[in-house]
């Protein structure tokens, strides 16, 4: 398409890492118009029995990282009106039993994404989230290699189908860092297949549609 890429390598688990890489960054581009934070890990267990090591790894990457990277990129954004987007999940929207320290450290990512807009929206910086739904990632992958677990996902989601990053999630992030989105901020779409809003068919059994008289 014309364009060139430059691949600048970094542990987002280190605290120092973001800095670099918006520096880097803007040496190279001359200057920064976007920045997607798309880095994410997981580390399932319960939190009676999460190790703390655990728990702050997560934060780090999921939480710390999407802060220290906009911080960073703060002065470069402000120059171009640029935007900002950063990946979360719907972990974050709803708990993940199980998952240790992932919905807690998405749901501090959305209301950091919800903060940073309203501070810089004088500077002209959009802020927002993309949650993905049930996706297949190289995270996922193992999880979707295995025939019957997949198929009793699909069948949960409402487009009955697990989503595709490069067809369903990359256009959002597109779309929010394009023009097109420039009255947008601070806001969450979520990419789930309709499945977050299955609760209630979960129920068994409706109530009368009026109450009788005696």
């Amino acid at each position: 398409m014309g364009g060139s890429v430059v691949a600048i390598n970094g542990d987002l688990s280190e605290a120092s890492t973001p800095a670099r890489l918006v520096e880097q960054a803007v040496a190279a581009m001359g200057g920064l118009d976007a920045v997607v934070s798309n880095a994410g890990v997981s580390r399932p267990s319960t939190l009676a029995k999460l190790a703390l090591e655990d728990w702050d790894y997560l934060f780090a990457v999921n939480a710390r990282a999407p802060w220290l990277l906009a911080k960073a990129a703060y002065s470069a954004l402000r120059e171009s009106r640029g935007s900002f987007v950063s990946i979360a999940s719907m972990s974050g929207v709803q708990p993940y039993p199980g998952m240790g320290a992932y919905s807690p450290s998405k749901a501090a990512l959305l209301m950091l994404v919800r903060t940073l807009a309203q501070e810089w929206a004088a500077d002209g910086i959009r802020v927002n989230a993309v949650s993905p739904g049930l996706i297949h990632t190289s995270l996922t992958a193992q999880v979707y290699a295995d025939a019957p677990t997949k198929a009793a996902r699909e069948a949960l989601v409402p487009l009955h189908r697990i989503g595709d990053p490069d067809a369903d999630i990359a256009g959002l992030v597109a779309f929010l860092i394009n023009s097109d989105a420039g009255y947008i901020t601070g806001q969450n779409l979520l990419a789930d297949g309709g499945l977050m809003d299955t609760v209630h068919s979960l129920i068994p059994g409706r109530p009368a549609s009026e109450r009788k008289q005696p």
